[in-house]
This record gives structure tokens, C-alpha cells and sequence, in this order.
């Protein structure tokens, strides 16, 4: 068999070590997007030449390959997982061990993230990579609507987040020190799509749609009582104005008659 690999990697004017590299840079990151550096730019330009290869290998194994060309992204997915919008393979091997393990904050990012991006997917507002925009304002906001959660205070953690969230290529942040102002953007890359499901999505948007529409019928119920209130007031002003109005017309012919009333310096 590697007699085989290397007759095939000879055709190509590559070698083991090359596709080695290759094979070692998909299994420890899962991923590698041609636009996010130099380094990948060589890696996916040499899995265009050595796709067969590497996914009969990894077929071996188990794990199955995404490969976007639109967007220029290669996703490996473990043996047994769920990929969206393709079929289960039936009597997969299932392996925890090449599973990889998200903590709350990131997973809370991630849906958060693909919420965005698929307001914006239906908004028109994507650019020709497939990316979105979005401001780190407008997302501490989102995360409050979805899913009541707030970023990590601590500065050390929030970089941390992003930059795991970054190294699976879900995002681009151009500088991690301004991870603290609201006024900076990155770009949320398309394979965010891949990591949550259109029914997730869904049970997501749907959750924040309840949580709306009770707030609103609670701010409805103070409306009224509101409203209650400030009729009654008016209604007391009103009573009071004509006690008033009737006093002062009962009062106003003695104060006539006390003015018109003849005085003398000389009475008896």
C-alpha cells in the first residue's frame, strides 16, 4: 500500500513527508481554510492534488471529509458524528476519543454566532468569502436575547474563547486586545452553518420568540393598570375642579354685595 501512496504522490511531484504534513495538520485541527493564512494556502492547494489519497485514508478511519470549494474550507467530521443536512452513516464506529470537547462559553458562542450569521444570510449582508460582519457589541446584545448569558468579564477568558472559536476557523478577529471594546468587528466565517443545525437554530429562535412575546404581554399588563391608575386620578381631578367651581359661584354675591355695601365714618 505505501508503494502504492508513493507512486501516486511521485505523479504529483510531492513525497510522504508532504503528505504527511498534510494528513497531520487535518487530524490536530479538524480544519484548514485557504484564505486563513499562507501556511494553509499551501496545505489546501496540495489536498486539491492529493484529495483522493487523503480521503481513502482517512475513510480508513473512519472520518469523513467536507469539502467546501465555493468557500475554500476542509472540515474532517469523526467517525459516528452528525453532519448537518447529510445523512447518518448506519453502523458507524462510534469514537469519543477523537471527539472534540466544548466547554459552556464556547458552545453558547457558537449558537449565538450561527444566529447572526443566518440573520444576516437572510438579510443579503454576506461578502464573496461567505463571511459575515458583526460587532462585538452586537453580540454581548444577542447573547443577552438568545440565551441570557453575558461574555466572560475576565479578559483572560474571553481571549481565550475567541481565540479557540478562532483556531476552528468560525471566526476572523483582526486584534485580540480590543476584545474589550464593543466598537470592534470580526467576521464570522460560513462554516459556522456546519457546527449548528437548521432545527437547533430553530428551537433557538423560537425560545427567544416566547421570551418576547411574554415580555411583551407583561408590559401590555402594566400599560393597563397604568392606564387605570391615571384615569382614576383624572377622574378625582375632575370631581375636585367642580366642588371647586360650585364653591367659588356660591361664594361670589356676598363678595359683591360686601364690595357695593355704602360704609360711613359716621355710622351709629
Amino acid at each position: 500500500m505505501l508503494q502504492f501512496i508513493e507512486q501516486k504522490l511521485e505523479k504529483q511531484g510531492l513525497d510522504i513527508r508532504e503528505l504527511s504534513e498534510l494528513l497531520i495538520r487535518l487530524l490536530d485541527y479538524g480544519v484548514i481554510c485557504r484564505d486563513e493564512s499562507q501556511v494553509e494556502q499551501q496545505l489546501y492547494d496540495r489536498y486539491l492534488r492529493l484529495e483522493e489519497i487523503v480521503s481513502d485514508y482517512l475513510e480508513l478511519l473512519g472520518v469523513r471529509v467536507q469539502h467546501d470549494k465555493r468557500f475554500q474550507f476542509i472540515r474532517l467530521y469523526p467517525p459516528g458524528a452528525q453532519i448537518p443536512g447529510v445523512q447518518d452513516e448506519q453502523n458507524a464506529i462510534q469514537s469519543p476519543g477523537l471527539r472534540m470537547r466544548l466547554n459552556q462559553n464556547e458552545v453558547a458562542l457558537i449558537l449565538v454566532l450561527r444566529a447572526q450569521y443566518d440573520k444576516a444570510l437572510r438579510e443579503g449582508q454576506v461578502d464573496e468569502q461567505g463571511c459575515v460582519m458583526v460587532s462585538l457589541e452586537s453580540l454581548s446584545i444577542a447573547m443577552k436575547n438568545l440565551l441570557k448569558r453575558a461574555l466572560p468579564d475576565n479578559m483572560t477568558e474571553r481571549k481565550q474563547l475567541f481565540r479557540r472559536l478562532k483556531q476552528l476557523r468560525l471566526i476572523q478577529i483582526a486584534n485580540e486586545d480590543r476584545l474589550d471594546d464593543g466598537d470592534m468587528w470580526m467576521r464570522i466565517r460560513p462554516m459556522i452553518m456546519s457546527y449548528v443545525s437548521e432545527q437547533v437554530l430553530a428551537d433557538l429562535v423560537e425560545n427567544e420568540a416566547v421570551a418576547e412575546l411574554e415580555i411583551a404581554q407583561d408590559d401590555t399588563v402594566d400599560v393597563v393598570e397604568k392606564t387605570e391608575v391615571l384615569e382614576e386620578i383624572e377622574a378625582e381631578e375632575t370631581v375636585q375642579k367642580e366642588v371647586e367651581l360650585e364653591t367659588s359661584e356660591s361664594e361670589e354675591p356676598e363678595q359683591v354685595v360686601a364690595e357695593t355695601k355704602p360704609t360711613s365714618l359716621f355710622s351709629e
